[in-house]
């Protein structure tokens, strides 16, 4: 079966400009729909939530420095990659239209 890696990065809902965060260390096991890590503004802490189960493999060492990557470039700034190790679970994700009726509805 081939390894699937998939991006876990943050939409930019979250408005404030990212201040400081909390990741998971490689090597941790994730699972879908848990808390995996913190992100936080100047005016909140905000969970993060695993999109998928699987296996931290990377964390972005840019983020340690510059967190402010997380708004200024969301679709672009990855957070962690994940081995991910159940690929079905992929069929409960939501395409960028779904995510944007949710979010900005």
């Amino acid at each position: 079966m081939p390894r699937i890696l998939a991006d876990v990065d943050v939409d930019d809902h979250l408005g404030l400009l990212q201040v400081a965060h909390e990741l998971p260390e490689p090597g941790r096991q994730i699972k879908a729909g848990e808390s995996f890590g913190s992100i936080e503004s100047v005016k909140a802490v905000s969970e993060l939530f695993a999109p998928m189960s699987g296996e931290v493999v990377e964390v972005n060492p840019s983020l340690k420095d510059h967190p402010e990557m997380i708004n200024s470039k969301p679709h672009e700034t990855w957070m962690v990659k994940v081995r991910v190790s159940d690929p079905k679970e992929a069929g409960s994700l939501l395409d960028s239209a779904q995510y944007d009726g949710i979010t900005h509805a």
